[in-house]
Parts: structure tokens; sequence; C-alpha cells
């Protein structure tokens, strides 16, 4: 007897992918999370390569992630300096 696997995406239509992609649009948070996390797996293992000695793979990462949130926060503090307008 051989063994078939379930298929997820039977019950998954046209209308399903529209919905997801206006949700998409009008939510920006989300997008630009996965891009922070997809941008510290290029920076983390550059901070572990650096400090391979005194470092652990876990705190290379952590050290990664809180520099990119310190740039972009400085970025933010600087728009928000010069054009205080739009906040």
């Amino acid at each position: 007897m051989k063994k078939t696997l379930p298929n997820v995406f039977s019950d998954f239509s046209i209308e399903d992918l529209k919905g997801l992609w206006q949700l998409s649009i009008k939510k920006k948070y989300p997008k630009y999370l996965f891009l922070l996390l997809c941008f510290n797996l290029i920076v983390a293992p550059a901070v572990y390569a650096a400090n391979a000695d005194s470092f652990t793979r876990t705190q290379a990462y952590a050290l990664g992630l809180l520099g990119i949130v310190t740039v972009g926060f400085s970025i933010y503090l600087f728009v928000v300096m010069f054009q205080p307008e739009k906040f």
C-alpha cells in the first residue's frame, strides 16, 4: 500500500492569496521585522567571526540585532529632529 501525503494547498484559493496580499500592504511592520531578522543573518556571522574566542553564537546574534536596532533608532531620531512636522 502506497502512502500519500495530504495536499495542504488543496483548500487554498486565489481569493485567499488576494486577502493575504491586501493584508501585507496594510501592515508593513511584520515585513520590516522579517527583513531586519534576515539582515541579522548577514551581520551576526561577521560579529561572530570578529570575536569567535570571546562570544558564543547566541551572543553574536544578539549583538548583531542590537547593532541593527541602534542604527535604526538613530536614523529615526535624526529624521524626527529635522522633520518634526511629520510626527
